[in-house]
């Protein structure tokens, strides 16, 4: 499969092909442009677009995209469900959820 997002990936743009290639489709392709033509590229290509605004595979009430694939794809693996409360917390700004969040959102301004 292949699967579009905006480029300059932050936390959940990080996180999300790591866990699409490793517990959703090792072989899935993915592929970053530009905000604005992710919706176009994405029909043109047959992708899957994720990580934007009214798509399926985004943010739902106060979950991120992380959170969405793991339950999409009914993922029970306790490391996901802990690795997702991190990334949760980092990518909405809700350091306070996970100690982990503040250190993670931390080293990805620094890397920006």
């Amino acid at each position: 499969m292949k699967w579009i997002t905006p480029e300059r990936p932050k936390i959940d743009r990080i996180a999300c092909p790591w866990l699409i290639k490793n517990f959703v489709d090792k072989d899935a392709e993915i592929i970053y442009v530009r905000a604005d033509k992710v919706k176009e590229q994405a029909a043109v290509l047959d992708a899957i677009p994720f990580d934007i605004p009214d798509v399926e595979f985004s943010h739902h009430e106060d979950k991120c995209t992380f959170d969405y694939i793991i339950e999409k794809y009914k993922s029970t693996e306790p490391v996901l469900q802990t690795l997702a409360v991190i990334v949760r917390g980092t990518d909405t700004d809700r350091h306070d959820i996970a100690s982990q969040a503040l250190r993670l959102w931390a080293i990805s301004a620094g890397l920006s």
